[in-house]
């Protein structure tokens, strides 16, 4: 049997353990093969040891629950937990499964939010942007190349991985005319960024992204805007890369600085260029593709995790067009 001794420092136990160890028999139900003690501000944590550090890994992220929202009511830990218990015996085939999928938790987001990997391929863009520095997510819509690559950013910036987020789109009109959007400039590109802005709410409290947003700690900002910068100690987003010209895309890409990660998304099936404007995406998969340090992902419609609908929908286009 081993053991691992996790501090709860800040925290006071009460609110971690709850009235008469409350609190710690939910986590005990979760975990029944793990035997839980708490004394004062250590929590004991005895069994095997594949068990105790995914235990541990948990505790960690109840204790960043509790640190930014100031509380943890048996009914967040109930909700948390739920979507990631461990309560099967190990050896069975299901519970390998499940517990393959507790490991792609990436973060809690808003009112305890579970936001994990939630396919298969989106697993592989979660262990690649752990071993590439640059990682292109390409897919239909829908697949939550968007989504994740938002999630693996925050979970950067929270682990202080990087000092800041950058996410980008090209303002590219898909069908709309920009011209004739009613505001000033920020007031008629925010349309074309409010996906980036929609994942951020869900992963990170209003106040703390506002926060993050005023002093710059998360960037987001149409395409040309990234001109001429130097992007040292970022993870970097490209959003709908397939709108970016080559000329756009060459340029961001060499945007790369020191210790940055940097995430390119697109479906190269919905291009909104004009005619005589080649996709950028495309020429990137086509000369990139073998240089070593930078990774593709390919998603597709067992990926989808919107409505149902939207998996037969692509279905439909594609054998479309092929005919």
């Amino acid at each position: 049997m081993t053991e691992r001794v996790f501090e709860l420092e800040t925290i006071s136990p009460v609110d971690f353990y709850g009235v008469n160890d409350s609190k710690l028999n939910i986590y005990q139900k979760f975990f029944p093969k793990v035997k839980v003690i708490g004394r004062g501000s250590s929590i004991k944590i005895m069994g095997e040891e594949k068990l105790i550090n995914e235990f541990y890994t948990i505790l960690e992220k109840l204790a960043d629950y509790y640190h930014r929202f100031g509380k943890l009511n048996e009914s967040d830990i109930e909700k948390m937990l739920g979507g990631i218990s461990f309560t099967e015996d190990s050896t069975d085939s299901s519970t390998q499964n499940n517990n393959n999928n507790n490991n792609d938790v990436l973060l809690f987001g808003n009112n305890g939010l579970i936001i994990k990997a939630r396919s298969p391929n989106q697993v592989r863009m979660v262990e690649s942007i752990s071993k590439s520095d640059m990682m292109f997510a390409i897919g239909p819509a829908g697949t939550g190349k968007t989504y994740t690559a938002v999630a693996l950013a925050v979970r950067a910036l929270k682990n202080k991985e990087v000092k800041r987020l950058i996410l980008t789109r090209p303002a590219v009109e898909a069908g709309e005319n920009l011209g004739f959007l009613p505001g000033d400039l920020k007031e008629k590109l925010d349309p074309y960024l409010q996906p980036l802005y929609d994942a951020l709410r869900d992963m990170i409290p209003s106040e703390k992204l506002a926060q993050h947003l005023e002093n710059g700690v998360i960037q987001i900002a149409p395409l040309a805007f990234m001109r001429g910068r130097t992007l040292d100690n970022a993870f970097v987003i490209l959003d709908e890369a397939q709108n970016a010209t080559q000329s756009q895309m060459k340029m961001f890409l060499t945007r790369m600085g020191r210790s940055a990660k940097f995430i390119i998304t697109g479906d190269t099936t919905q291009v909104d260029l004009p005619k005589n404007q080649p996709s950028g995406l495309i020429q990137a998969i086509k000369l990139l593709n073998n240089v070593k340090g930078i990774d593709f992902i390919y998603l597709d419609t067992s990926d989808v995790i919107r409505h149902k609908l939207v998996k037969d929908i692509i279905i439909a286009y594609n054998s479309e067009s092929k005919t």
